[in-house]
């Protein structure tokens, strides 16, 4: 590949980086939203997110990002491929992310929620006090496999003009008739993207593990 196919590839590369960065910064507080409203048995709104993410989980990345850019603007909501990327991959992962949290929470102590409230502490100060820094721990390795899947369904987006990472090795591919090297640094990216972020969560899970059994 020449400097030119290199640019290419590096520009797919950073727009898979910001799309996924992007959605991820707003569907994890979006999800631990959801997941509470849904904890909560909130009777109307309760329905209506079961109903939204049961179809969001059922639905492919590729017909989403279809409906999102090609169909919404028959009901007058317009929008660029990027914008309408981030939605994608934000409705996607906020709908999966909302079910980790609302499992954890089904399945959190009742012992614990009964003793704030014997303590006299508000639901408020129970959440962020005892509930979320336990939660949050607990899900790290849901969370970060989800996260994954969602950098590996950016692909998805190219159908929308949105040009990541296979879609420019793809571009390279058909201009220099040689797919091989694009493809081959494209799995590389995709690959070193997973490695990062899985590393990172080894890195948080050991770091919690000594800060809350008092390793050094």
């Amino acid at each position: 590949m020449d400097w030119s196919a290199w640019l290419t590839l590096i520009g797919g590369a950073g727009v898979t980086v910001s799309l996924s960065l992007a959605a991820i910064l707003l569907s994890l507080p979006l999800g631990l939203l959801f997941g509470v409203f849904r904890w909560q048995k909130i009777a109307v709104l309760n329905g209506l997110l079961a109903v939204y993410v049961t179809l969001i989980r059922s639905t492919p990345f590729v017909t989403l990002a279809l409906f999102v850019f090609f169909g919404l603007p028959e009901i007058g909501i317009d929008m660029n491929p990027i914008p309408a990327a981030i939605l994608v991959l934000t409705l996607n992962l906020t709908a999966f992310s909302s079910e980790i949290w609302r499992a954890a929470l089904d399945n959190f102590s009742s012992e614990q929620l009964e003793a704030a409230e014997a303590y006299g502490m508000s639901r408020i100060k129970t959440f962020w006090l005892i509930i979320f820094p336990q939660l949050w721990r607990a899900n790290l390795g849901p969370l970060t496999s989800e996260i994954t899947i969602l950098i590996k369904g950016t692909p998805a987006v190219a159908v929308i003009g949105v040009v990541e990472i296979t879609r420019a090795a793809s571009r390279i591919g058909a201009q220099t008739y040689d797919p091989l090297p694009p493809f081959l640094m494209a799995m590389i990216l995709y690959t070193l993207f997973v490695v990062i972020i899985v590393k990172s969560q080894r890195l948080l899970e050991k770091k919690m593990t000594k800060k809350y059994k008092g390793g050094k």
